[in-house]
């Protein structure tokens, strides 16, 4: 190896190599099919449900606040994974820059933290809404919404501040090749041919920290809810909370399932394959899923989406 080589590598100046799972696949074209299409649903929901939530003063609740956030953020998190993934499948080129590599894991960083942090939020919400409904108009008022949000995105943020800097800092001597589709912290970091155990304790640590407070508090609301809701004598009133609930955990299971997977498991857990398949769940199945929890199962958006369909029919009528 020749001394500017030598230097390249070692200073992490070259392009990585994202490997993916298409090189794993039989049919690599149908998959890139399967996902563009998942990719293309889960931007229209999301936009869709965002928009409905904006044009209905129905809507216009901190629960649904914080839904439209989380439809925001799940359409940031998936294209900021998928295009590039998609891209290097039709070109054939899997290359990615050192910069950009580093600004896909901190916006990954960002979003996810902060999803993470959301997710939280919204179980809040609900138990106030359900064990306190009286004062919900006071603890759940504008301002302490967007307290809660802005909340979510600063830790979030921190998130990436803290670990993309020292992960793309690390020497990289070896092999360039990430066995992912994205630039995902753990994937680049067992590239790294110096020291990593301390700053992997760490993120162990900050990770822990990052997913048990979020899911003590779920655990928290939703335990708090399930007694308030079996003490109700109403069966309708029963039905809707718990229909309302059954929602967000679907959410939180499928997120924070995956995410303890990834960083709070042993490494005689992991292999690249099982990697991948666990990212996909909160990177591209989440952002598909959230939209149609939040509005099939949910009456008010039905609802609105029923006025907002028929006022389009009305409007095209109209212009004809």
């Amino acid at each position: 190896m020749d001394l500017t080589s030598w230097i390249n590598n070692y200073t992490g100046q070259s392009d990585f190599t994202l490997v993916g799972f298409f090189s794993q696949c039989k049919h690599p074209a149908l998959l890139a099919v399967v996902i563009f299409v998942v990719f293309l649903i889960a931007l229209s929901g999301n936009a869709l449900l965002i928009l409905l939530i904006l044009s209905d003063t129905h809507l216009h609740t901190p629960m649904y606040f914080f839904i439209s956030q989380l439809s925001l953020m799940d359409m940031m998190y998936i294209s900021v994974t998928v295009p590039k993934m998609l891209m290097d499948q039709v070109l054939g080129n899997h290359r990615i820059s050192t910069a950009a590599c580093g600004m896909q894991m901190f916006l990954y960083l960002t979003l996810a933290g902060s999803e993470c942090l959301l997710l939280a939020a919204m179980s809040y919400d609900r138990y106030v809404a359900i064990c306190h409904p009286l004062w919900y108009p006071v603890l759940m008022n504008h301002r302490v919404c967007l307290l809660l949000l802005s909340v979510c995105w600063l830790l979030g943020s921190l998130d990436g501040f803290m670990f993309t800097p020292v992960t793309m800092t690390f020497p990289f001597c070896g092999s360039r090749e990430i066995y992912h589709f994205f630039c995902e912290v753990p994937a680049v970091t067992k590239l790294s041919c110096s020291d990593t155990w301390l700053y992997e304790t760490l993120m162990y640590v900050c990770c822990v920290i990052m997913l048990l407070i979020p899911v003590t508090v779920i655990s928290g609301s939703y335990s708090s809810i399930l007694l308030t809701v079996l003490r109700m004598n109403s069966a309708e009133g029963r039905k809707k909370a718990l229909a309302t609930c059954s929602s967000h955990m679907t959410v939180v299971i499928l997120f924070y399932g995956a995410a303890v997977y990834t960083y709070m498991l042993p490494n005689s857990f992991h292999t690249p394959e099982k990697n991948m398949v666990a990212s996909v769940f909160y990177t591209i199945l989440t952002p598909l899923l959230n939209p149609l929890i939040y509005s099939l199962r949910n009456k008010n958006v039905t609802e609105a989406m029923r006025k907002w369909l028929g006022v389009s029919t009305l409007f095209q009528e109209i212009v004809k």
